[in-house]
């Protein structure tokens, strides 16, 4: 390829991330002008967090913190080898990309990808890392709703507010688990993953011009390296995934009680599970706006008066969502003065 011709190349990948860059940004835009009265009576309930006595903050932190822990941990259990600093300062920074970046997810999987890959983990087993990672953390999330579904029955009637979240919970976790059943069991559904993750993973080597060239085989190769070395690790993988949700969800249910709330746990799991679903959705930065509304609105469905549910959602997005954010900030310090200065370093 001449210079010229490398030279236009360049200037359409430009455009072309320029163009997609501002599509989410219009996407989030539209989104939080859609949400922004709902929003502003949200967020003018924050002078109220001061009505909450001190304890409750700190009972919430050292949850949310266990949580993070439990998220390393995954990591550190997914990938042999890696450090558990390493586990940790990924999982932050690419949780904090997540949360400040339209269209989060694509650029906190990049992040996340880059870092274990910076700190000398091989890219074809970073990419099954990540892949185990997000199948088993995702099973446990889906799986709630039919949990809380389970426990509603087993005590009272589940409200009809809730009812379709539960449901439709209940089918993703089946749709789920078949997925990660086929990919574990057989060959070509996971061919057919590699086939793509190699397709996004050059496409983003390119842009950031990185040595990326994993290929659908290597992703294979290290989908049979991960489960035989997990081997029996894989219920310790399990535990920390349960783990690290089961915790998060206490940080709500704390939030619940120190407002003054005596909210049923089966019918909180299933308004828990529901926002954790809709902060994936990658219009907005760490669905900004969608957990917000969403999960005070199925608070209010699982029958806790709205000024409470208003209350308790923004004290656990204080802990959930905000301060995750400065966290990550300093975990990308830290990692980088180990591993790199940012021209080496550059988190997408």
């Amino acid at each position: 390829m001449t210079e010229r011709a490398r030279s236009q190349t360049d200037r359409r990948d430009r455009w072309k991330t320029i163009a997609i860059r501002s599509a989410f940004l219009f996407a989030a835009g539209l989104v939080l002008y859609v949400l922004w009265p709902n929003l502003v009576d949200f967020f003018s309930a924050t002078q109220d967090l001061s009505g909450i006595d001190w304890y409750w903050f700190l009972l919430m932190g050292v949850l949310m913190t266990g949580a993070f822990t439990a998220a390393w941990e995954l990591t550190h259990i997914a990938v042999p080898g890696i450090s558990r600093f390493v586990a940790a300062t990924s999982q932050l920074v690419s949780n904090a990309m997540a949360k400040v970046v339209p269209g989060g997810p694509v650029a906190a999987g990049a992040s996340y990808f880059q870092m274990l890959s910076v700190s000398g983990v091989p890219t074809g087993r970073a990419a099954a890392a990540l892949a185990a990672v997000s199948f088993i953390s995702n099973l446990v999330l889906f799986s709630l709703p039919a949990i809380a579904l389970l426990l509603a029955a087993l005590s009272a009637p589940i409200p009809s507010g809730l009812l379709p979240v539960g449901i439709v919970g209940t089918i993703l976790f089946v749709l789920m688990f078949s997925a990660v059943f086929a990919v574990v069991k057989y060959d070509r559904p996971l061919l057919f993953v590699g086939g793509v993750v190699e397709r996004v993973v050059c496409w983003l080597a390119e842009r950031l011009s990185k040595d990326w060239h994993p290929t659908a085989q290597e992703v294979l190769d290290r989908r049979n390296e991960v489960v035989e070395a997990l081997g029996a690790r894989w219920f310790k993988a399990l535990i920390a995934a349960v783990l690290n949700w089961t915790l998060d969800y206490m940080v709500l249910m704390v939030a619940l009680n120190a407002v003054g709330a005596h909210p049923r746990p089966s019918l909180v799991l299933v308004a828990f599970a529901g926002s954790a679903v809709l902060g994936m959705i990658p219009l907005t930065p760490g669905g900004l706006g969608f957990v917000e509304v969403g999960l005070t609105a199925m608070l209010v469905a699982s029958g806790i008066p709205g000024p409470d549910a208003t209350l308790a959602t923004l004290a656990y997005r204080l802990f959930q969502f905000w301060l995750p954010i400065p966290a990550g900030a300093i975990a990308y310090i830290l990692f980088r003065r180990k591993f790199g200065r940012p021209a080496e370093l550059e988190v997408a």
